[in-house]
Order: C-alpha cells, then structure tokens, then sequence
C-alpha cells in the first residue's frame, strides 16, 4: 500500500491524525451519554477536523509521492489542527453546560496561525524527493 521509504515518517503522522479522529468521535460519544439529552455540534464533530485536516492531507501526499513536508512544517500544521480540535471540544463542552464564553475564538485564531504557518514552511523549503536539473 505505502511504497516509498521516505514516506515512513508521513505514514506515522497519518497513522496519528486517524487514532486521534477515533479518540474524539468516542470522546464525545461518551460525553454526550451522560450530558442528559443535551449535545452540542462542535462536540459531535470535532473528529472532523483531524480526520480532514491531516488524514486526508497526508494520505494525498503519501500516494501521489509529491513533496514530503519537513519536520517543523509537519510540526505547526498538526499544532494547528490540535489546536482547532480543542478548541472544537471546548466549544462543545461550554454550549453542553449551557454557558457561553467570547475567549473560545481565541482557539480558532491560533490554529489558523499554526496551518498558515505549517504550509508556508512546507511551500518555502526544497523537496528533498524532487532531484534538480543539471546546468
């Protein structure tokens, strides 16, 4: 299925991002069991945002074989989604207790930062799987 070496550290990463999708999807279950009929939509699918913000993603580089991205650009965007997956099960937990909190966008904002940055270093670093033309 995986056939590049080069792709292992890739396939981890994905690996991650579907263990953390299923965490979520069973976090919420679990939650909105004993939240006594009351749910909230950033709870129940908050295993969204793993599951398209880095399993999608990296199982298209994986099987394309294009440009694998670097360590720190790996590193920002999957802060970015972890960041938006909290703030999406906060956000879940505070509409459940029937509260509301302004602080909350705080979490969007800087997972936002994360990816954008995740991607421009991933778009600014050179392809170490592309080879150059010799002059």
């Amino acid at each position: 299925m995986f056939i590049s070496k080069n792709n292992i550290r890739l396939q981890k990463h994905l690996i991650g991002s579907i263990i953390a999708a299923l965490f979520c999807a069973l976090f919420a279950a679990i939650y909105e069991t004993f939240s006594f009929g009351v749910y909230s939509y950033f709870m129940i699918f908050a295993f969204v945002v793993p599951l398209l913000g880095c399993s999608l993603p990296y199982s298209i580089i994986v099987f394309i074989n294009k440009k694998i991205p670097e360590s720190l650009s790996l590193r920002l965007w999957n802060s970015g989604i972890a960041t938006l997956t909290v703030g999406s099960l906060v956000q879940g937990v505070i509409e459940i207790y029937g509260t509301t909190n302004q602080f909350v966008i705080i979490y969007g904002i800087a997972g936002a930062v994360f990816c954008i940055s995740g991607f421009i270093v991933w778009l600014s670093t050179p392809s170490s799987t592309q080879k150059s033309l010799p002059l």
